[in-house]
């Protein structure tokens, strides 16, 4: 028989917990250029937040279930109350723990300079140490052409027998939606020889992905096509820069009247009579606020010269934006004979080929199987045991 404090005092269903998966939140409403929260929930409650899809910070249960409380729309009030019941701590401290959460995250949303290990005072994670349950971005080759006459990288088209069509590219914006992940890169080649792009940023956009394009911005001298872009909702861009070429300086002049994050790709080249450390002088004239570098092949002085160009690039104020796939480009080119994985690659990213195979990274020559054809399931454990193997 039931006690009578069971029958007249019986306890309250706790709310449910998030389910695992993405939760997508911008803010604030109806801005040109919104912040962007990508909150992913793991399957033992804990948490994975992107904040404008620059910062990772890996949450506690608590923590996300305070963000996820937000990001579904809970006011303060009603975000406490959740936690207080679920928790069992008093509402005042409930408030104050989801009022100081979302003041943190907004303030590293709104002053890219912070360095969140600093700010929050929290225990440093080593890059990539930590193997999520997907991957934060995959890199989308959607052509490996790099101009109209379909001149091509022949190293890239190795075993590419064909592109996909905007159909294909579009199951798999839903595939990675599907799989937690929250950040696509189209690149190429130059992505931007398909006519499909901006139909395919608005695909990714209306799933709630977080878009970036790497191009030469040669067509961004056609202000209406650049426009459609910013329209799709595209945003950013690394624009891969050729300082002797008038209409890759003319692209970048336009990249920058929109309000789409631009960086800028460099490519350290010896044999041309562009200095680097004049061109980035001239970058940050221009306003750009971020570059990312690289050199055209691998020796003792290059690696001195690139190192010069970083630091210059610092005392310039010019963020440095790493692990992102440097283009194939005929003017700057990449090394692609690289002697070792990059640290992210098959656990941070992945990359597609033009006809749907995944690699870790560009450039390199291991097939963990056809993102159309294979089950996500099965491509990601492939990936990483890959990793793992290479540890």
């Amino acid at each position: 028989m039931d006690s009578i404090i069971s029958r007249f005092f019986t306890p309250k269903e706790l709310p449910p917990a998030p389910d695992p998966g993405i939760y997508h939140y911008m803010f604030p409403e109806n801005a040109e250029a919104p912040n962007r929260l990508h909150l992913r929930v793991e399957s033992d409650g804990t948490g994975v937040l992107l904040v404008n899809a620059t910062t990772v910070l890996h949450l506690n249960q608590t923590a996300a279930e305070h963000v996820a409380l937000w990001i579904q729309g809970k006011d303060e009030e009603d975000a406490a109350g959740t936690m207080a019941a679920r928790y069992k701590l008093s509402r005042k401290d409930a408030l104050r723990d989801q009022r100081e959460l979302r003041e943190e995250i907004l303030t590293l949303a709104t002053e890219p300079d912070l360095d969140p290990v600093m700010f929050l005072g929290m225990s440093r994670v080593e890059p990539y140490s930590i193997v999520p349950s997907a991957p934060y971005r995959l890199d989308c080759a959607l052509t490996y052409n790099l101009d109209k006459q379909g001149t091509h990288d022949p190293l890239a088209r190795e075993r590419v027998d064909r592109e996909l069509s905007k159909s294909e590219w579009t199951q798999i914006l839903s595939k990675a939606w599907d799989a937690n992940i929250p950040h696509v890169t189209f690149t190429g080649g130059e992505p931007t020889l398909r006519e499909d792009l901006p139909d395919l940023i608005q695909s990714a956009e209306t799933l709630g992905l977080v878009t970036g394009i790497i191009t030469d911005g040669i067509r961004f001298s056609d202000t209406a096509y650049l426009d459609r872009l910013d329209k799709a909702g595209l945003d950013h861009i690394l624009l891969s820069f050729a300082p002797d070429n008038p209409a890759s300086r003319d692209g970048l002049k336009r990249a920058l009247e929109t309000d789409i994050f631009v960086a800028v790709h460099l490519t350290l080249d010896p044999s041309t009579s562009v200095n680097m450390m004049d061109t980035l002088e001239e970058l940050s004239r221009m306003g750009v606020k971020a570059v990312s570098l690289s050199a055209i092949e691998k020796s003792d002085q290059n690696v001195s010269d690139l190192e010069q160009a970083r630091e210059k690039a610092a005392n310039l104020g010019l963020d440095l934006i790493w692990d992102l796939p440097a283009p194939y480009s005929e003017t700057n080119p990449i090394a692609v004979e690289l002697e070792n994985v990059p640290q992210g690659a098959g656990r941070a990213w992945l990359y597609v080929e033009p006809d749907g195979d995944v690699l870790p990274t560009q450039g390199v020559n291991q097939v963990f199987g056809n993102i159309l054809r294979d089950p996500w399931d099965q491509l990601w454990n492939q990936a990483v045991s890959s990793y793992h193997t290479a540890d």
